[in-house]
């Protein structure tokens, strides 16, 4: 799983072997060795006592002093327990320590890893952002070395395809990072060596570094994709470079990365590994299915494509009803079922999508959680409007939907974009009424098929293919 919001129990952690994850001595009342990781290929070192007993929280402020942190950014950050298989983060009062124990049952329950898999994983303790830390306050960040590891965690979801992002965006986020690395005063002889001593995939994302297709189309087009993105690149860093007629602070390019990730829907989600049914295209694609990738946040939630890196579908929480439901027989899935407004042959109907995981049931509650973490949040904020509070402006994800002439922009109407919901790609069932019999027609929200709902039906807004676009 990736991004847990700790809804697990560590209880029986004590009658678990021990795995020696983040200590490997059997006496925890003495002085131990920790090692948490960055994004960046770097690492905190820290010698704790009584690690056996120490929870995230009191880890964090060790964590903190080392790397120079405000007590104010505590919030910001959270610990993470990660391996190939498996991503957990972890509330405050979680022990670290007895959580490694519990590793092979949690990988168990969450996984389908293979016994020779399980046995042989092992996760590391990453310092990382907090999933429910809110984008806005991320903006009003002024401290570097938080912005610096935000930067980084960024920088590697880009690069990893985590965060799909189009080109115009990976041209300029190539460029910051070029500018972050090398300074922003490098001529275009030395930017040119820079990038071919780092390579591109140090810059833009590895997938569209290496190109794709087979080995025809790759060898033929590699050279000249190659040079398109390295001029790309190069524009991109003119600009930086002439900005406001000097060179800019680090801190203000680490602000403009961090504002242009912010661009992307699903920046700062918890992700799920998943698998959708692909639609039939005659009797020998019947049963095949495709891995995504869910991303869940305080915004929405996002259906990615793993291999094609893009957003299948894009749905805020104010347009969708949801469920998980549990194997009925051994050899059955867990499944997350996501149900929203389309259509079919131009007829409005409810459309159910049915996503595989063995971590449905934490995509769910987690779900439940970030709606009602929003519910809080807005309502605290209608009342501080009450009390004469200047109101923020609008992200455009607080849910409903609003015309041009509203207090939102309009939405980008790129149909090709990475952002942009592909529901016409999705193999989806319309609306099932009594569990029996198919009905293409809308039924009133109270007749959802699902109970759980972010909203009162009259909230309920269909989505729209456009809608799920980022503002531009």
């Amino acid at each position: 799983m990736e991004g847990d919001d700790g809804n697990f129990s560590q209880d029986s952690a004590d009658n678990v072997s021990q795995r020696g994850s983040v200590a490997s001595s059997a006496t925890l009342s003495r002085a131990q060795d920790v090692l948490v990781y960055l994004f960046g290929e770097s690492a905190v070192h820290l010698t704790i006592e009584g690690l056996g007993s120490v929870n995230a929280q009191e880890l964090g402020r060790s964590v903190r002093e080392a790397l120079h942190i405000a007590e104010s950014a505590q919030d910001t950050f959270s610990f993470w327990l990660c391996s190939p298989l498996l991503e957990l983060q972890l509330k405050t009062r979680h022990q670290p320590y007895k959580l490694c124990r519990q590793w092979n049952d949690l990988l168990y329950r969450f996984t389908d890893a293979s016994e020779e898999d399980i046995s042989q994983d092992e996760p590391f303790l990453q310092y990382r952002r907090n999933v429910f830390y809110a984008k806005s306050k991320e903006l009003q960040m002024e401290d570097e070395a938080v912005l610096r590891l935000l930067y980084e965690e960024a920088r590697n979801n880009i690069l990893t395809g985590r965060y799909p992002c189009d080109p115009e965006h990976r041209a300029a986020l190539g460029a910051l990072s070029l500018a972050l690395d090398e300074g922003p005063g490098l001529n275009d002889q030395q930017l040119t060596t820079t990038i071919k001593e780092k390579k591109l995939s140090s810059f833009v994302p590895a997938h569209v570094a290496m190109g794709g297709g087979g080995l025809f189309s790759t060898l033929r087009g590699k050279s000249s994709r190659q040079a398109v993105l390295e001029q790309n690149l190069l524009e991109e860093y003119r600009k930086i470079a002439a900005s406001a007629g000097s060179p800019p602070e680090p801190k203000r390019l680490l602000q403009q990365y961090l504002h242009t990730c912010h661009t992307l829907p699903y920046y700062g989600c918890a992700f799920f590994p998943g698998e959708i049914d692909k639609p039939a295209q005659g009797l020998l694609q019947r049963g095949k299915l495709k891995a995504v990738s869910v991303g869940i946040c305080l915004e929405g939630v996002y259906v990615m494509d793993v291999k094609e890196k893009h957003v299948l579908l894009g749905l805020r929480f104010s347009e969708l009803s949801w469920d998980h439901s549990y194997p009925e027989e051994e050899g059955d899935s867990h499944i997350l079922w996501l149900e929203f407004d389309g259509e079919e042959d131009g007829t409005p109907v409810n459309k159910l999508l049915k996503i595989y995981s063995k971590q449905a049931e934490l995509m769910s509650g987690f779900i439940e959680f970030c709606v009602e973490l929003k519910s809080a949040s807005e309502g605290a904020a209608a009342a501080a409007d009450v009390d004469g509070a200047v109101p923020q402006p609008s992200t455009g994800h607080e849910g409903g939907n609003r015309n041009g002439r509203g207090g939102r922009r309009g939405m980008l109407h790129r149909q090709n974009s990475v952002v942009c919901s592909r529901v016409h790609t999705l193999s989806t069932i319309n609306y099932v009424d009594n569990g029996k019999e198919i009905k293409r027609y809308k039924p009133k929200r109270a007749a959802s098929f699902f109970s759980r709902q972010p909203s009162t039906a009259a909230a309920y807004s269909a989505v729209q293919v456009t809608e799920s676009l980022e503002q531009g």
